[in-house]
């Protein structure tokens, strides 16, 4: 359990510094170049980036930091299961956003944080660190991935009859 604890508490401080970067890359591109203003589907097309962004800043740190005992040797594969889950998490933010401002009506920076970095960020928290536990990071994957390459070692070295 006290492992748990701390391993979640990582999961929140790797998530605080990609909550920073998503916020801020956010309000810059909605308050800039993406303004609802100027483009219809500029907080939508600001939040898209803007997690992508964090996406990034969370897969290191969670690959180096919160899940580091749990990692896969093999990068690529535990990156793309990363970027699904992280995907799906984008999805549930997108959908609180693009509710509350296209179906709502709250169009103001203020309202689009709130649905899409309070509510939405919530929501897709729980998706996220739930799905990297029992899918991307389990315990039981990178025990078989290691014992799958300790087997085609030996195989490798073992003396050819």
């Amino acid at each position: 359990m006290r492992r748990l604890i701390a391993q979640f508490a990582s999961f929140g401080v790797v998530g605080g510094i990609g909550f920073l970067v998503d916020i801020g890359v956010f309000n810059l591109l909605r308050a800039t170049v993406l303004a609802p203003s100027e483009v219809h589907a500029g907080p939508i097309l600001a939040k898209i980036i803007s997690t992508i962004c964090a996406i990034a800043v969370n897969w290191v740190g969670n690959r180096y930091w919160t899940f580091r005992h749990q990692r896969r040797s093999v990068a690529t594969r535990e990156g793309i299961e990363f970027v699904i889950v992280s995907l799906g998490g984008l999805l549930i933010t997108l959908g609180c956003l693009w509710i509350s401002h296209y179906v709502l009506g709250f169009t103001s920076a203020l309202a689009d944080n709130i649905s899409s970095n309070v509510v939405g960020l919530a929501l897709g928290t729980a998706f996220r660190f739930w799905l990297y536990k029992v899918w991307v990071y389990h315990p039981e994957r990178v025990a078989n991935e290691a014992a799958a390459v300790a087997e085609a070692r030996a195989t490798e070295s073992a003396p050819v009859a």
